[in-house]
């Protein structure tokens, strides 16, 4: 199911029915992954359908951000990528890690791919 979710997830993206923001926290951690055939269409898709880009340039304010985002129990890399998301000013974090998806803010809400797609479907009436 949540596969499921995320493949419609990247359909609503493609199709522009939602933004994606991204990231180079996103960019970073992608680029570790070691198998070419995840890496690449990953890396294809986040340069295509991005509409707004979060740079390195702005490591700073993001790292700032992302040391009181620490203070409640979220390791580095995660809260980085969360503070990203507040500097893009999403509606929506939408994450599997479970860790993460106990962090709680009221700037952005964190939420699994089937929930975001429940909610979704809720608010426009499906």
């Amino acid at each position: 199911m949540e596969s499921n979710a995320k493949l419609y997830i990247q359909e609503l993206i493609r199709n522009k029915k939602i933004d994606l923001v991204s990231s180079y926290m996103l960019l970073y951690e992608n680029s570790l992954n070691p198998f070419l055939m995840r890496k690449n269409p990953i890396k294809e898709f986040i340069n295509i359908n991005t509409v707004l880009f979060i740079p390195y340039e702005k490591h700073v304010i993001i790292e700032k951000m992302a040391s009181e985002i620490m203070d409640t129990g979220i390791k580095f890399k995660d809260a980085c990528h969360i503070a990203c998301s507040l500097l893009g000013q999403c509606s929506f974090f939408i994450t599997t890690d479970k860790r993460l998806l106990k962090y709680k803010c009221n700037n952005v809400k964190v939420i699994n791919p089937i929930d975001f797609v429940r909610e979704l479907e809720e608010n426009n009436g499906s």
